[in-house]
């Protein structure tokens, strides 16, 4: 045997067809909403058209000097530098090292646009943020002296694993902020995708030490109570709504297989659709824990969150109807939920700003519909003509879309009564308290 089986790809074939198929007869999601003037939009579509080839070696550069969460220096550098060349004088160092945030406008209604800038160890840029970074930056610089109201451009770091919205967020960063707008990179265009929230626990369990050989009945091994809880958090798997998701790995399990294990230790993803299923779904965890630990005699530590907890993504129908719209006029063709599979997904920091304020998150085709985010194939894409691309006609949906909000009193209206209808802001620091 030369290599591990390779698992049978029917599977994502069939899966790959049946999306084809459902996207060809597919309409865009639509809006009602007449958003922003012509003599507000022209503007700003010429200024973004006419930044396109800055906006493009802006993405071209930070791809081609990836940098991992919380080490995003020549990153937020960049950004910092053409912000410079257009007259813009931005802070770099906002609740973060890597943080950077740039404001214009005046009074009125104010609105984020979200810039993503870190990379994926060994992959680079696998999820597309200098992507998300040149258009998110193109839109502020088409915006600014064209808009109503107030815009900020928000350079958050450390999108992968990090949480750096939420870091940021609990600075007050965001405390005046009416919403706010970004895009992400992905294998077809879809105004709205589900992101599921994540929380991370650290299973440290604790034994007694002994002679594996000599005196194996006076120890207490913390290894077997590790395995016993990984396959109770595997034998739960057969009992949870397909949104949910749970994935771990150890991280200790010994030193030497001739002593009694008295550390082991596990690191586990909790993933769910919803804030009050993923709460729930943590209490299983800890009680599979918890028990794995009396069953051998040990003792148990969990660390929930050493980093920020990820809630799922509150989506707004109305300000993604206008994202839509503005992306048809450039050729593309946004499509409603559940078009593209909803399990085709991960999780982001943005879910803990939907919680606070009305978000979109939409996704923007870049690369093939086979090609998966967090993969060496996505970051080609990322810095290749597929990127290039979404850098340009990002850049011109965001700074529309945030123009729409700012112009149009009652796309604005509608935005806000939806997400009361959702329940409002929610206490994102003490929801998992």
């Amino acid at each position: 045997m030369t290599g591990p089986d390779r698992p049978d790809d029917g599977y994502l074939r069939a899966l790959v067809a049946a999306t084809e198929r459902a996207v060809a007869a597919a309409e865009p999601l639509g809006s009602p909403f007449a958003g922003a003037p012509a003599d507000l939009r022209e503007p700003v579509r010429e200024a973004v058209v006419g930044l396109g080839d800055e906006l493009v070696a802006l993405s071209r550069d930070l791809h081609a000097h990836p940098e991992t969460s919380f080490e995003e220096h020549w990153s937020a550098a960049a950004v910092a530098e053409v912000l410079r060349r257009h007259g813009h004088d931005p802070e770099v160092g906002t609740g973060l090292d890597t943080a950077l945030r740039c404001t214009t406008g005046g009074d009125g209604p104010h609105i984020g646009v979200l810039a993503e800038y870190d990379a994926l160890p060994g992959i680079g840029h696998g999820c597309g943020h200098n992507v998300i970074a040149a258009s998110a930056v193109g839109a502020f610089l088409g915006l600014a002296g064209r808009a109503p109201g107030r815009v900020t451009l928000f350079g958050t770091p450390a999108e992968e694993g990090g949480g750096g919205k939420e870091t940021m967020a609990r600075a007050g960063l965001f405390d005046d902020v009416d919403a706010v707008v970004m895009l992400h990179p992905f294998s077809h265009d879809v105004a709205m995708h589900p992101f599921l929230g994540r929380r991370q626990v650290e299973m440290v369990f604790h034994g007694v030490a002994a002679h594996a050989s000599a005196q194996p009945f006076m120890g207490r091994n913390a290894l077997d109570a590790a395995v016993s809880a990984y396959t109770g958090v595997a034998a739960l798997r057969q009992h949870l709504p397909p949104s949910d998701r749970l994935h771990g790995t150890f991280t200790d399990g010994g030193a030497r297989p001739n002593v009694v294990p008295d550390r082991a230790a596990l690191l586990f993803y909790v993933r769910s659709m919803e804030p009050d299923t993923l709460r729930d779904l943590a209490h299983r965890v800890s009680e599979i824990a918890h028990g794995a630990a009396r069953m051998h005699g040990c003792t148990v530590d969990l660390t929930w969150d050493g980093k920020p907890a990820y809630l799922p993504i509150r989506q707004n129908t109305a300000l993604a109807g206008r994202w839509a719209a503005n992306q048809v006029e450039r050729g593309r063709a946004p499509l409603a939920p559940g078009i593209v599979p909803e399990f085709l997904t991960g999780s982001t920091d943005l879910g803990n700003l939907s919680y606070r304020m009305p978000a979109i998150h939409p996704m923007l085709a870049i690369a093939g519909p086979t090609e998966a985010l967090h993969t060496v194939g996505f970051a080609e894409a990322a810095g290749g003509e597929g990127g290039d691309r979404g850098v340009r006609d990002g850049a011109d949906g965001l700074a529309l879309t945030a123009l729409d909000y700012l112009a149009d009193a009652d796309l604005r209206a509608a935005v806000h009564a939806e997400f009361a209808a959702q329940g409002g802001p929610i206490d994102v620091p003490s929801f998992f308290a």
